[in-house]
């Protein structure tokens, strides 16, 4: 945006802006709550990444509303459209295009169509070569999202933050936040043995192959010990990542619909995330926010920032450079 030009005629960049690169200043607290501001668009030529929602709360064993978290996500996002990312130094969308892809639509009332609009949803995106990023909505969304890139990937690593280990026993039928990842192992979408369950509280007969670090072993040993395991297990191979908020303390993540104490704080769980530029991550969500539990925002913040540092770990994969100042 050049000095002359009038902010007050070119706001709201979710509907105005041509380019996909850059950003324009803007009101925080007026204009469209695209996600960080990006422009709205079913357009996906020469996007790197596609953010969209789905607010499905269907499946859920406790507190339902988290229907409503892709918008409470995109809300909370807006003050980190404002200045360069931290702590990269670098600003993501210099390098990065991200478009704002809107919700999946879904018709809750006839629920056996609700995986394959997800499903079909989520291979859109991929079919343009395009990485999602994907808000819920409860944790079950992630499972017809599997389905879809399983289907461009082939069986993949999965990367699972999480008070719950959401690896229960069920039908392989039904509609349940708790046990689709298990169904995920059983149809090869994932590979549990180059797979990390991170940030644990919740017992499991069994751990189905995945490798857990609970939260009390984080604990214990720290962050960086936490982020070597991840490392050493995943490597190379293709990791699709997956983000429950409950991953993080209630006294962090208030509003989710089933909190558990004894969780991650919210720097010990972006410390994790920020370190992870290294893995060859082919899509990520954010789930289980819920804003109808929500306290001044805290937990919609802590997942937005989550989904802005997984933008920038896309951005340096790109070639952003960052640029960090001070004792970091």
């Amino acid at each position: 945006m050049t000095d002359d030009q009038n902010y007050g005629e070119e706001g709201d960049q979710a509907f105005l802006k041509d380019d996909l690169y850059g950003r324009w200043p803007e009101m925080t607290y007026g204009g469209a709550l695209s996600f960080l501001r990006r422009k709205y668009s079913r357009d996906l030529t020469g996007v790197d990444v596609a953010v969209s929602g789905i607010p499905y709360d269907n499946a859920v064993t406790y507190r339902s509303g988290s229907r409503l978290g892709p918008r409470a996500i995109r809300a909370a996002s807006v003050q980190l459209a404002e200045l360069k990312a931290f702590p990269f130094g670098f600003d993501p969308f210099e390098t990065l295009a991200v478009v704002d892809y809107g919700d999946c639509f879904m018709d809750p009332h006839h629920p056996e169509t609700v995986v394959d609009s997800i499903e079909k949803h989520i291979t859109g995106i991929l079919d343009k070569n395009v990485i999602p990023l994907t808000f819920g909505g409860d944790h079950f969304i992630t499972y017809p999202v599997l389905r879809a890139i399983a289907k461009k990937h082939g069986t993949v690593s999965l990367l699972h933050f999480d008070a719950h280990c959401d690896t229960w026993d069920d039908d392989g039928e039904r509609f349940d936040h708790g046990s689709m990842f298990l169904r995920a192992k059983n149809e090869n979408l994932i590979a549990a043995e180059r797979s990390v369950q991170v940030g644990l509280r919740t017992y499991n007969e069994s751990d189905h192959g995945f490798e857990i670090l609970s939260s009390p072993w984080i604990h214990r040993n720290g962050v960086e010990e936490t982020i070597k395991a991840i490392k050493d297990r995943i490597g190379t191979q293709k990791v699709y990542l997956t983000f429950d908020i409950d991953c993080l303390d209630p006294a962090f993540a208030p509003g989710t619909g089933t909190p558990v104490p004894g969780g991650l704080a919210s720097h010990q769980a972006l410390e994790i995330v920020r370190a992870l530029g290294e893995l060859d991550i082919v899509g990520a969500d954010v789930v289980e926010v819920n804003p109808s539990y929500d306290v001044a925002e805290i937990t919609a913040l802590s997942a937005a920032t989550i989904a802005h540092d997984i933008l920038c770990l896309f951005a340096q994969k790109k070639g952003a450079v960052s640029k960090k100042i001070g004792r970091l």
